[in-house]
């Protein structure tokens, strides 16, 4: 199959001095690159299903699953991966980890109702997050392994736990040396004081051991963590305990950028704006969570996470191999090998990598008071990412009837559907390959993970997005309204082509 020009560069085009403008490719997995390249299947999916449009495609979370599951079996060594539901609602992206033999992290009730419909059985249900006595009742008895978050959810399921049925459970740790503050978690300092409930109530509660989850892609914050939980382990053996879980959480990172060089440039050129000293890219006075004082840019963008280049496989083999300090240099994975611990992880955002697109279609073009050029989109900023991110990866223009027409890239801002000053989808200006029209179509790269259900807007009454299973099978492009999509026995295979 062919794949057009403006799916493999969305900006091949040089602007009219002859040069290439600022740009910031995204990069996009083979097998949705080839969907986007077979215009019958993509418009059939548009016509049948309307836009905007959450394209999900499973066979690429199967993949990240896969990619993730080798590096654990390297390690020779006991493990869960846990998949994070609260990523996307995604009913097919359950059922396919639920197919694959996965566990699930879920952080709410309606989280762990889409995972016992999903096939999920408790002892493959981990229930994280911060729970009150509603959901504490309802969990008391299920069988799933409760991570506890804090002292007052570890007394109450005590009270509500019965010797006939112990709910089996883990303690997850925060406050370690040189980490950020965070809200979730028993400080370091207070887990004697956990433990000792533990001791207290063994016949109800079935002490499974620690957790720790960092929101860094840092490896030596991480091993600081780990090291501090292999140390309280050996207090809760002191009690008769027996723990038999480590469980490091999730935050492996995601890859969105097809060049690093490129973004980089396109930052600096951002910044330069942002001083004086470029011309501006920035709508209004939109400074991306950068201080800007005079010709001065300091401080950390709220995009900063789209610069990562490190595969999610890559880091966590990485963590498990990374020396630790004060067991001998051997990694997290051997010492707990060592100490009959499996580990287990909470991946969310590599496991849906690349596995989501959103389609939305071009309304009108417009230019501001200033000359700015508008694009007005049937969708709202809300619909593919955060609301307090922005979105540095180029997205797809393509044209509403092939061929795409001739042009020179024009810079433009993406407008969303609210009658919101805020509801800008790019507040930093992206160059397109031509001038767009209503009708050509629109793709947003990698909006799977926390993008396009985090915070999804349904404000003036618009409806959301449908959401649509994408499955290559014998062929051919299958789309399937999302709620109805179940994996094929053959999920798990290599089903189209390989990520290079």
């Amino acid at each position: 199959m062919t794949v057009p020009q403006t799916t493999r560069q969305p900006c091949a085009r040089t602007t009219a001095e002859g040069v290439p403008p600022p740009a910031l490719p995204a990069r996009w997995d083979p097998l949705v690159r080839d969907f986007l390249a077979d215009r019958s299947a993509l418009d059939r999916a548009a016509h049948r299903f309307g836009t905007p449009l959450h394209l999900i495609f499973p066979q690429v979370f199967a993949r990240n699953l896969t990619r993730l599951t080798a590096v654990l079996d390297a390690e020779r060594i006991g493990y869960r991966i846990c998949y994070a539901h609260k990523v996307n609602r995604s009913a097919a992206l359950v059922r396919t980890a639920a197919a694959l033999g996965a566990s699930v992290d879920v952080a709410s009730a309606g989280e762990l109702e889409s995972a016992r419909r999903a096939g999920f059985t408790p002892d493959r249900i981990e229930v994280t997050g911060p729970k009150g006595e509603t959901f504490l009742r309802a969990l008391a008895g299920s069988g799933a392994t409760v991570n506890i978050d804090n002292q007052w959810e570890l007394e109450t399921l005590a009270g509500l736990a019965r010797p006939e049925a112990p709910v089996p459970v883990l303690l997850r740790v925060s406050g370690f040396p040189d980490s950020r503050p965070s809200r979730f978690g028993i400080p370091v300092g207070s887990v004697d004081r956990a433990l000792d409930m533990l001791a207290d109530s063994r016949d109800r509660l079935d002490f499974r051991g620690l957790a720790f989850h960092l929101d860094t892609g840092d490896i030596a914050e991480r091993l600081r963590a780990a090291e501090s939980c292999f140390a309280l382990l050996e207090q809760a053996y002191t009690r008769d305990l027996v723990p038999s879980v480590l469980n490091i959480g999730g935050g492996l990172r995601q890859v969105f950028t097809a060049d690093a060089r490129r973004f980089d440039d396109y930052v600096q050129r951002l910044r330069d704006g942002l001083s004086g000293r470029g011309a501006r890219m920035s709508w209004g006075d939109n400074t991306f969570g950068y201080q800007v004082d005079g010709t001065s840019v300091r401080g950390t963008p709220v995009f900063h996470k789209y610069a990562n280049t490190v595969a999610a496989d890559e880091m966590l083999a990485d963590l498990l191999t990374a020396p630790l300090e004060r067991h001998g240099g051997r990694g997290i994975g051997r010492v707990a090998a060592d100490n009959l611990l499996e580990v287990w992880l909470e991946p969310g955002k590599a496991l849906a990598d690349h596995a989501g697109i959103t389609l939305s279609r071009v309304e009108f073009v417009k230019e501001a008071a200033d000359g700015s050029v508008l694009v007005h989109l049937d969708l709202s900023r809300d619909s593919v990412t955060p609301a307090d991110q922005e979105v540095m990866a180029d997205p797809l223009l393509l044209p509403g009837r092939p061929p795409a027409p001739p042009g020179d890239p024009v810079g433009v801002y993406l407008a969303g559907r609210l009658c919101l000053e805020r509801d800008l989808i790019t507040a930093h200006k992206i160059w397109l390959p031509w001038r767009p029209r209503p009708g050509d179509l629109v793709v947003f790269p990698n909006t799977a993970a926390y993008h396009s259900d985090l915070s999804a807007a349904t404000a003036a009454m618009h409806a959301p997005a449908n959401k649509v299973a994408i499955e290559f099978r014998e062929g051919t492009f299958r789309a399937t309204a999302d709620a109805d999509f179940r994996p094929a026995p053959s999920s798990g295979e290599s089903l189209s082509p390989e990520v290079p």
